[in-house]
């Protein structure tokens, strides 16, 4: 029998913990925004190199490597942009971390910050998330008020701002070059690159955009170091990670789990089985843009490379089950009205 394995999720799985900035606090919040701030940025990027930390948005890109391409010395401000558009159908392990706990994912924002030397960051959340904005707005003004966020956040009078904006109901939104430009107030439409946002994103500025679970890894790190976090997990997938999992299971939800978890643990385990004692047919494992696995697939592991040796994806770990009474080309057809919809058309220059 397998069990959860609590990082980002511990204090969202204990019953009597107080999201508020002080049971935060509390909790041992805000020790690795400390601990950080004592390390120089550069020294803070080799640390989350080492970790193995590879971004949880979709991509799965090493978040250390992504953040040593910003430019440097170009007498531009640097930006860290938070991508909380969760849009791909089937996800919705973010809007758990701002919505029940939104003070860990701050933290990790103000990490990445001060990596980059960013002063002012964003969090462009999808517009449909009302809680998930609200939640984050009350502790953001938490933090001001505790004098965390502000003009002297990171001491010596290096302050820091964050900045919550709502997205405008579009999945293209999620695209990183599409989000940069409805953050400038523009059409939400991908980019040509190069340039590539590292060199000029927001604003033309030198711009990182990170996912929400990627940047709530860091205080983890910070706190307990690179080679705790690639504990969890096989080589080249290090950590935890959160599954969106839903669909014909018995107990649907978002599940934290380590990287060397396989599919039908999951599935079994943490989901109870598929519901009416009725077969799986397939699985859907990465979100609806990943190619589907069979009943007989599923005894893979569940991370990065191991599905793509399967000839599908992680992709946004959401986890869509389907029994043996589905008819798959009725599900395709679904999805590709979707996607047909959303983003068909819109990726070319």
């Amino acid at each position: 029998m397998i069990e959860e394995t609590l990082v980002l999720f511990k204090n969202i799985r204990n019953p009597d913990y107080d999201k508020s900035l002080k049971g935060y606090k509390k909790s041992g919040g805000f020790k690795a925004l400390k601990k950080a701030l004592k390390m120089k940025p550069e020294e803070l990027v080799e640390l989350v190199k080492s970790s193995g930390l590879r971004g949880r948005g979709g991509a799965g890109f090493p978040t250390g490597l992504k953040w040593s391409f910003m430019a440097k010395n170009t007498g531009k401000p640097s930006y860290l942009i938070c991508n909380a558009d969760e849009s791909e159908p089937g996800t919705c392990k973010d809007r758990e971390l701002m919505l029940k706990d939104p003070h860990q994912f701050l933290e990790g924002m103000m990490i990445g910050c001060y990596a980059i030397n960013c002063r002012h960051g964003y969090i462009y959340v999808r517009g449909e998330y009302f809680p998930s904005i609200k939640s984050l707005n009350a502790a953001i003004d938490e933090l001001y008020a505790d004098g965390v966020l502000g003009e002297n956040a990171f001491g010596k009078g290096k302050g820091l701002d964050l900045t919550v904006h709502t997205g405008a109901g579009a999945y293209i939104c999620g695209e990183e070059s599409a989000l940069l430009d409805s953050l400038e107030g523009k059409r939400g439409h991908p980019r040509v690159k190069p340039p590539f946002p590292a060199v000029a994103g927001f604003n033309a500025c030198p711009t990182t955009v990170n996912n929400v679970e990627t940047l709530t890894c860091l205080p983890f790190i910070v706190n307990e170091g690179p080679e705790a976090f690639a504990g969890f997990g096989p080589p080249n997938n290090a950590g935890t990670h959160l599954v969106s999992l839903s669909g014909h299971v018995n107990q649907p939800g978002v599940y934290e789990v380590r990287m060397d978890v396989t599919l039908k643990d999951i599935i079994y385990e943490l989901g109870g089985g598929i519901r009416n004692g009725k077969k799986l047919k397939g699985v859907i494992p990465g979100g609806s843009s990943s190619p589907v696995l069979t009943a007989e697939e599923i005894d893979v592991e569940y991370n990065f490379d191991a599905l793509s040796k399967a000839g599908t994806m992680m992709g946004s770990a959401a986890l869509m089950v389907f029994d043996e009474d589905t008819d798959v080309i009725k599900l395709l057809h679904r999805i590709t009205r979707f996607y047909n919809h959303e983003s068909c058309g819109q990726c070319t220059p």
